[in-house]
């Protein structure tokens, strides 16, 4: 290439000289999204000690900036720093990110107060900041923030009231302000968001009644106002939530409907605008605010107050009479129901104890023989996890929390029996949670605990790695917590819309199709920790790819948890897109080259890049014609050696007969690895 001389003599040495110059005093100048970055990297982490990556010379787009994720549009998206030490403050400039959707920071240590300048993120859905150390007050501008679906603040050390504007947010399905040092009244706008489905209020001090405004909250789920000192009459319409809500520890609430509640006094009704409970009003404004209840006692004039007041001793003794004898009761009623239960322990030794599975057995599915699921309560999957897992404890409330609630804004995705939560646990690790039905596991106690400790016993690089498990005898549900593996299943990497960064080289391809074998292979093989696997259920929706582009099988040995109609709805699934054998049609039965006929679909989808194979596609493959068969994408860019040894292997491991497919210990899959890659 020529340049005309007289005008690169001239412009080239000031072009280099003010381009030094300007890198030399400012070189984040004219990116504002760096330089937002670059300061909020010196307030939460001053001391350099793990956002390292964030440079002020980087690319916050190029995957170099950890945790640092973009948009289409190269425009900051998602800041996700979960449990990473943190120790600093939040500062203003992340008002700077407007394209920011997520900003995950939960699980660190940053201390000062929430910018009241974060409002100005109105593209923002997810706001984690919990856990933390927090102080000061909720800034009220977060009502402006119009998007926000969850706002999760519980775990600092706020103070003041709940802001009457957090009302505003209509989008909101999840407001957790739990575990804080707020004070005051619920405020009754709070009853506005309409899409509400979990409010965690519990473990603060906010005083006054519920407002009825929650109890009309069409999705709610979830109120949990415990421990607090709340007073006042509940409205009878939060009875509709029946276990989603929890009021415990809030000697002033009284109301009709609920078991563990007391019943409502003229006491409650002669003091229902109080502030707090055995406190007088003193601030007729506050008083005023608080929303009216169902019931309402007549006005008070002074002259009905001078008479009412010579009747309270007479009202006192009748009232403690009451207490007394309902107090009575109830200690007659707990002898009755611990001497029974004396009896029954006697009598049957096989009891549930709260430490233990239930080993009764029967044959009717809903009344002699329930799920092993029923006999465990929530506490109990902490000696679950310890049993076969020792390094990982979980119990129901750090399933909970890891999923925010099983918010859906976490789901991964659903099927008839299970739904797959992400969720991040205490240390900040990713992980996913299946959850199962207990109607869609294994009746038998036996059969259940032995597919339990089969998932357990399964250690390899190529499968997905089970960290615990956790049963509720509440929600009816078990849960199995997996590492989370990054980039999705490997359906999505075939058949790539044009223009997208997702088409699979060459290498890469081979790569995970020896994975793969390696995986089936250990499943196969019979070791002293465990017996052969077969999967029955392996397709490329059941193989995930984790950040090195590594695949990992999903679900290895699942279907040993699940009932038998659980298990022929997934095998139909697998019929229908293509993995079954044709042997299992006339036997019914599932064997190793079952799954060695799946893993041959699978080299064949993975070649020729396609979800979905024709017999075209397939007789190109019988004939050798490659540049037919082999995915377009790759733009001829393959080695035809390992091309053709691994169609062959893939159709031989398709064979209509299962004698003539291989084993998997017998695939020569290592030779088309080590062929060079020659094109």
């Amino acid at each position: 290439m020529q340049t005309h001389p007289s005008t690169y003599s001239i412009s080239s040495p000031l072009l280099f000289i003010f381009t030094f110059f300007s890198l030399s005093i400012n070189p984040v100048h004219g990116n504002a999204e760096l330089r937002a970055l670059m300061d909020i990297k010196t307030s939460l982490d001053p001391e350099n000690n793990y956002l390292s990556s964030w440079t002020s010379d980087g690319d916050p787009c190029s995957g170099s900036f950890e945790g640092v994720a973009c948009n289409e549009h190269r425009k900051v998206a998602n800041i996700s720093m979960q449990g990473k030490g943190l120790t600093g403050k939040l500062p203003p400039a992340v008002a700077e990110l407007k394209c920011l959707s997520g900003l995950y920071l939960h699980y660190n240590s940053l201390t000062g107060d929430i910018p009241m300048e974060i409002a100005n993120l109105t593209e923002l859905t997810d706001l984690y900041l919990n856990v933390n150390n927090f102080s000061g007050i909720i800034p009220p501008e977060i009502g402006s923030m119009a998007s926000l679906q969850v706002l999760q603040l519980c775990c600092n050390r706020l103070i003041g009231i709940i802001p009457s504007e957090v009302g505003l947010l209509k989008k909101l399905n999840v407001l957790a302000l739990e575990r804080n040092q707020l004070s005051g009244r619920i405020p009754a706008s709070l009853g506005n968001m309409g899409m509400l489905k979990r409010l965690y209020l519990n473990s603060n001090k906010l005083s006054g009644p519920i407002p009825v405004e929650l109890a009309n909250l069409p999705e709610l789920e979830v109120l949990d106002v415990q421990n607090n000192t709340l007073s006042g009459f509940v409205p009878f319409s939060l009875r509709r939530l029946n276990e989603g809500f929890h009021f415990g520890d809030n000697p002033g609430l009284c109301g009709a409907g609920f078991s563990s509640l007391r019943a409502c006094s003229s006491w409650d009704n002669s003091n229902i605008n109080q502030v707090a409970p055995f406190a007088p009003v003193t601030n007729k404004t506050a008083t005023e605010s608080v929303p009216q209840p169902a019931i309402v006692p007549l006005s008070c004039n002074q002259t009905h107050c001078s008479k009412s007041s010579t009747k309270l001793p007479q009202m006192g003794i009748v009232f403690g009479v009451v207490v007394f004898i309902v107090m009575l009761l109830v200690v007659a009623f707990l002898w009755i129901v611990w001497c029974r239960r004396g009896k029954q322990k006697v009598g049957d030794k096989s009891d549930t104890s709260h430490d233990r599975i239930s080993n009764n057995q029967g044959t009717g599915f809903y009344e002699t023989s329930p799920s092993p699921l029923v006999s465990l309560e929530p506490h109990d999957c902490n000696g679950m996890c310890h049993e076969f897992n020792q390094g990982y404890k979980f119990n129901l409330e750090e399933v909970e929390s890891a999923t925010q609630h099983f918010s859906e804004v976490n789901i991964l995705g659903k099927s008839k029996f299970s739904a797959v939560y992400k969720g991040i646990l205490k240390d900040g690790s990713i992980v996913a949670v299946k959850s199962i039905s207990k109607t869609s596991c294994k009746t038998e106690e036996n059969g259940f605990m032995k597919g339990l400790s089969l998932l357990n016993s399964l250690k390899h690089e190529n499968l997905v790695k089970l960290r615990g498990f956790c049963c509720s005898k509440g929600r009816g549900e078990c849960f199995l917590i997996y590492d989370f593996v990054s980039n999705g299943n490997l359906s999505r990497y075939l058949d790539p819309e044009h223009g997208r960064n997702d088409i699979l080289d060459w290498p890469t391809r081979v790569q995970i199709i020896n994975g793969i074998a390696k995986g089936v292979e250990y499943l196969h093989r019979n070791e002293a920790n465990k017996p052969p696997i077969v999967h029955q259920n392996i397709s490329v929706r059941k193989v995930l790819i984790d950040q090195l582009m590594n695949p990992l099988i999903l679900d290895s040995g699942l279907l040993k948890l699940l009932a038998d109609d659980v298990v022929y709805s997934a095998i139909k699934e697998s019929a229908a897109l293509g993995y079954m054998a044709p042997e299992y049609i006339t036997t019914g039965r599932f064997t190793e080259k079952s799954d060695v006929y799946a893993f041959g679909v699978i080299i064949l989808q993975v070649l020729s890049g396609k979800r979905k194979l024709l017999s075209s596609t397939r007789m190109a493959a019988e004939s050798g014609k490659l540049e037919e068969f082999i995915d377009s994408n790759l733009k001829e860019e393959f080695s035809e050696t390992e091309a053709a040894q691994l169609t062959r292997i893939a159709l031989n491991c398709t064979n209509e007969l299962p004698q003539d497919r291989p084993s998997m210990e017998r695939l020569d899959l290592q030779s088309s690895s080590d062929s060079g890659g020659e094109n």
